[in-house]
C-alpha cells in the first residue's frame, strides 16, 4: 500500500495558488509522494497539476463537487485527466437525499449516469463514507444498499468513521475487496470520555489487522486524513502519521 497525504487536512492552506504550492512542497519535504484534491481552493486543473508534477507529486484522487459530478460529469472527467488522477470521488452523500431506502435509490438513479460514463472513461467513481451509511433501513444499512445498487461504485473506506459507527474496520475493508483502492487512514483517540481523530497508530484502532485486511483487499493507496488536529499544527499531524506508517509499511 502506498501512503498518500489527504489535502482536506491542510485545507487552510490551499486556497489560493501560492498558498497551495507551499503546501505542496511542505507535503512532498515530508516524504508523500502521492495526494487527494479536496478542499482546495477553486484553482484550474492544469496548475494543480503542474504544482504537483513540479513537487514529485503524483494525484489519485479528489474529492468533487457532488453536483458537479452529477451535472458536469465530461468536464469533470477532462480535468482528472490533465490531473492524472484515475479516481473521481465524492466527501458524501448530498443533504439533499433522505437518509432512508428510497434516498438512497434516488442517489443512485442520479448518479448512475455520471457512475457509466467515469467508468467508460476507464475511471473510477469512489464515495466516502461517514457514519451515517451504517444506519439500517428494513434490516439492511445504507452502504450495502450503495453496495448492491451501484456495482461500479468504488468506495473510499474512512477506518475512523467505520469505527466510529461500530463496525471494524478490517472486516468492512474485506467486505468491500476489490472495491476499495484507496483508503483513509485516521485513528481514533478516547479525551475525556470522547471520541475524537488523531493521528494514525496514536489512537486505539487495531492497525495491525487493517494493514494486514488492505493486502487481502486490494487497496493500493492509503490516504491519511485528520478533519480536526485540536490545535496541532496539521504539517505536524501529517509527519507524525507518515513516520509512523513508514515504520511498519
Amino acid at each position: 500500500m502506498k501512503i498518500g497525504a489527504q489535502l482536506y487536512t491542510v485545507r487552510q492552506f490551499t486556497q489560493t495558488a501560492k498558498d497551495f504550492a507551499e503546501t505542496i512542497k511542505k507535503v512532498a519535504d515530508i516524504g508523500y509522494r502521492h495526494v487527494q484534491i479536496s478542499g482546495i481552493g477553486n484553482l484550474p486543473a492544469n496548475e494543480v497539476a503542474d504544482i504537483c508534477n513540479t513537487n514529485g507529486i503524483d494525484i489519485v484522487l479528489t474529492h468533487t463537487a457532488p453536483d458537479r459530478v452529477r451535472d458536469d460529469i465530461l468536464n469533470v472527467i477532462d480535468e482528472h485527466h490533465i490531473m492524472g488522477a484515475k479516481y473521481i470521488g465524492i466527501g458524501s452523500m448530498p443533504a439533499e437525499y433522505e437518509r432512508s431506502a428510497d434516498g438512497v435509490h434516488h442517489f443512485i438513479e442520479d448518479f448512475t449516469p455520471a457512475i457509466n460514463e467515469i467508468t467508460a472513461a476507464d475511471m473510477k467513481f469512489m464515495y466516502h463514507n461517514h457514519a451515517f451509511e451504517f444506519e439500517k433501513y428494513n434490516n439492511k444499512r445504507m452502504i450495502e444498499y450503495l453496495m448492491d445498487g451501484a456495482p461500479q461504485m468504488g468506495f473510499t473506506l474512512d477506518t475512523y468513521w467505520v469505527q466510529y459507527a461500530g463496525g471494524a474496520p478490517a472486516a468492512w475493508i474485506r467486505k468491500l475487496k476489490g472495491r476499495i483502492p484507496v483508503i483513509h487512514l485516521k485513528d481514533m483517540a478516547i479525551v475525556e470520555d470522547r471520541q475524537r481523530m488523531c493521528e494514525v497508530m496514536e489512537g486505539n484502532l487495531n492497525w495491525s489487522t487493517i494493514f494486514a485486511s488492505t493486502i487481502e483487499g486490494g487497496v493500493e493507496y492509503g490516504m491519511v486524513e485528520q478533519d480536526d488536529c485540536y490545535g496541532r499544527d496539521p504539517f505536524e499531524s501529517l509527519k507524525i502519521s507518515y513516520d509512523h506508517l513508514r515504520g511498519v509499511i
